[in-house]
């Protein structure tokens, strides 16, 4: 699994983790928040991105992503809960690699792709529940710019 970076390239997740680190060290005395979003394309195949996103707040943010192909998902319902797994996925191990850093300080929160208008609104409490029940924060639209726009740049 590689992250891509849209300055520096492909790079591993711990290389990933210290470009992070180093744009927090840049301005220790800024606050920062972690947000993981996904978001999907159906074509021939379903293109999944999962966005990485450091939030310098007030003054910035630096994005990675890594994207992944599967077979067609028809349903929305079953891509929306793929997305979140993914997001997940990512999450579970960003704030591994923070605890194992001693900077579980910093707030990772989950950006999810739906919101209470369109189809997306009867999944809200599924989903979010879910993010929750994980253990993170959990945004929908119109505040999950995580998924809904950096994640959603990657995946057309």
């Amino acid at each position: 699994m590689y992250f891509i970076s849209p300055t520096t390239g492909k790079m591993s997740f711990e290389e990933m983790m210290a470009s992070i680190m180093d744009y927090i060290m840049s301005d220790s005395e800024a606050s920062y928040k972690i947000i993981i979003g996904s978001d999907s394309q159906v074509k021939n195949e379903t293109c999944f991105i999962t966005a990485v996103i450091i939030h310098r707040l007030g003054k910035g943010a630096k994005y990675y992503y890594r994207k992944r192909k599967e077979r067609k998902m028809r349903s929305l319902r079953q891509r929306i809960f793929f997305e979140t797994s993914l997001s997940l996925e990512v999450g579970g191990m960003v704030a591994r690699y923070l605890s194992q850093t001693g900077r579980d300080d910093l707030e990772v929160e989950i950006h999810i792709d739906i919101g209470k208008n369109g189809e997306t609104r009867d999944l809200i409490k599924e989903v979010v529940g879910m993010v929750r029940g994980s253990g993170f924060a959990a945004k929908i639209k119109p505040d999950a710019y995580g998924a809904a726009s950096v994640a959603d740049k990657h995946s057309k």
